[in-house]
């Protein structure tokens, strides 16, 4: 098994709480982790017939099976459970005692937020992040490789090609779990809606273009866009301003995720595709951004991140937040850095003064450098950076 970050922080977080809840996409290897780390649990997959009827006819004689706790796998499955696992942990109070996944976060946080709020820490497993395909030995010399292939657990541990896997994925997991959620009867046209999202990673979240487009109405596209984000398919980043308030209504940016099923999405069947698409640079970004929120939640910190937009033109791909100071990073795709890319870095240390941002440009070359106005990082070196600065915490 690779090592996963989040290992440690789960690991520290079951002293202290009587349920610890990992969540994440389906195939972001939750179950391996959950059983590696806590195997001296037992462990009962919701996911099966047999033990989900068990579980939804009789919880207390279900849980009686389990007087020490358990790793109980997918529990959106049963969501009524929760209410027993809370009166269990409330009548022992031992830390550790049940490790719950689930894949849908929609349906389990509801629940959960009903029956086990303050008694259960709640972590998000998304799949690999530099760091680990690195310890690993796992991340390729060649960029559009590493974005066409994706971050997903099987694509690292089994000689799977990327679009049949990425097929099998979309077919099996994502259509099955969002018709399950919201009951789509036009698979078609959920499929169309897909590929539309997909072509709009790194922009701008219009949903009344989206719904144009996709021929849908404004509610439905809003709808599945929330399925989407749930089921950890896409994320949205918020606006900055100084103003919190502000940040909540202003427009947010959409993404994937994961860069593989982006590809996949586009139409993408060859890395070296990648190198020509047009959407190279917004695959770019999409990476970028899906690390920075993966060096973040496999830390157990809290997501703040966000985009800078002015009505001056100006634009900053993403702000991390560092408490009361910044860092601000530019995407660049290609392998050489040309002066106009620091352009936007330049101008906004007139908005947010150089004491409180450092100003960082991610390219796809390898050379780090440094340069008057930000420093240059290579893409495989993101992480490494942003940790040098803080962003993952103490």
């Amino acid at each position: 098994m690779i090592p996963r970050t989040l290992g440690k922080v789960a690991t520290e977080l079951a002293k202290q709480y009587p349920v610890v809840t990992i969540t994440g996409p389906r195939q972001s290897g939750k179950t391996t982790l959950a059983r590696s780390l806590f195997g001296h649990l037992p462990y009962a997959s919701l996911e099966a017939p047999d033990i989900r009827d068990f579980a939804t006819r009789d919880p207390r004689s279900f849980l009686a099976n389990h007087r020490d706790g358990a790793v109980l796998d997918e529990v959106q499955r049963v969501p009524e459970l929760l209410s027993y696992v809370q009166e269990r942990v409330d009548g022992d109070g031992r830390p550790g005692m049940f490790i719950l996944t689930g894949s849908q976060n929609f349906g389990l946080l509801e629940s959960i937020t009903q029956s086990l709020a303050g008694r259960t820490a709640i972590l998000h497993l998304l799949p690999f992040d530099l760091e680990e395909l690195r310890g690993a030995s796992l991340l390729p010399e060649d960029l559009h490789l590493h974005l066409f292939a994706g971050c997903y657990p099987p694509l690292h541990d089994r000689s799977i090609a990327p679009t049949r896997w990425y097929a099998d994925y979309t077919a099996t997991y994502l259509e099955r779990d969002v018709r399950q959620v919201i009951q789509v009867r036009d698979l078609s046209a959920f499929q169309t809606f897909l590929g539309l999202v997909a072509g709009r990673s790194g922009q701008l979240l219009n949903l009344s273009s989206l719904a144009a487009d996709a021929g849908l109405s404004h509610n439905t596209v809003k709808s599945w866009i929330t399925i989407l984000e749930t089921s950890f398919i896409t994320f949205r980043v918020p606006p900055f301003h100084r103003n919190v308030g502000k940040r909540l209504v202003k427009t947010p940016k959409l993404y994937f995720h994961d860069t593989g099923l982006l590809c996949y999405l586009l139409g993408i069947r060859e890395p070296t595709q990648v190198a020509q698409h047009p959407l190279r640079g917004a695959i770019f970004e999409t990476w970028a951004m899906g690390e920075l929120v993966k060096l973040l939640r496999h830390r157990g910190r809290p997501c703040d991140l966000f985009f800078y937009r002015d009505h001056r033109g100006l634009e900053i791909d993403a702000l991390v937040s560092l408490g009361l100071k910044w860092i601000a990073l530019e995407f660049k795709s290609g392998r050489t850095v040309a002066s106009d890319m620091l352009a936007p870095l330049h101008r906004f240390s007139e908005v947010v003064s150089p004491e409180e941002t450092t100003r960082l440009l991610v390219y796809g070359g390898d050379e780090p450098q440094e340069r008057s106005t930000a420093t240059v990082v290579p893409w495989r070196e993101l992480d490494q950076e942003l940790l040098l600065l803080g962003a993952g915490g103490s």
